[in-house]
């Protein structure tokens, strides 16, 4: 009997803490990440859903992690990495959060405000450069401009086997719909484009494609 296969996701925004009440984060619904999870629980993979914070139900039949800031997801997923047959990075986390977390609440006095930004860690970067033997990574680029040249960029930087690349910059797809429009890039240069669909059915096809056996 063949031994079931292993998918770690990451779905949803990161928060970063500005001070008691405020964070920065972004339009990530996590949707397309839920959607993944569930679509690999169809198909018969153990799934590690780590997630940020979402208004989604849980995904039955995985086991599922919750994390706030981009820290906190860098810190789970190091520790799942290694027993993952296959790594899908669809979480949208922060590139930089406050260099300074006020513990209670900031009070609004008169003038501007300045915050201070540092970077996160990279996460996909560090995954690439710890990537087991047959280990297969994969990283999404959402991006508003030069869709395919960015997400090549990000794929060789990375050291990535596959990228999604999605436009976010068009309302009927991406952050906050139902539906999505994706280019698959290979590392071996090669490239599919698969038009608008439900997030849903785009899932499927995706699991298939890179995960089936």
């Amino acid at each position: 009997m063949e031994t079931q296969k292993t998918i770690l996701i990451t779905a949803g925004p990161t928060r970063e803490k500005i001070d008691a009440v405020r964070f920065i984060t972004n339009r990530s619904t996590g949707k397309m990440g839920y959607a993944l999870a569930k679509a690999a629980v169809n198909q018969n993979f153990r799934v590690i859903l780590i997630s940020g914070v979402t208004n989604l139900p849980k995904v039955d039949g995985t086991e599922f992690i919750q994390i706030e800031s981009a820290a906190e997801m860098a810190e789970v997923v190091k520790k799942y990495a290694d027993s993952a047959d296959f790594i899908i990075m669809s979480a949208a986390v922060a590139d930089y959060r406050p260099k300074f977390v006020h513990a209670n609440k900031m009070k609004k006095t008169d003038g501007d405000l300045t915050l201070i930004l540092e970077r996160t860690e990279d996460i996909l970067k560090y995954l690439g450069e710890n990537k087991k033997p047959n280990q297969l990574l994969i990283g999404f680029a959402a991006e508003t401009d030069d869709l395919i040249a960015n997400a090549k960029g990000k794929l060789e930087r990375k050291n990535l086997d596959y990228i999604i690349a999605n436009d976010v910059s068009k309302s009927d797809r991406g952050f906050g719909s139902d539906n999505n429009a994706v280019t698959i890039l290979k590392r071996d240069g090669s490239r599919e484009d698969i038009n608008l669909l439900d997030k849903s059915a785009l899932a499927e096809i995706l699991i298939t494609k890179i995960c089936g056996n």
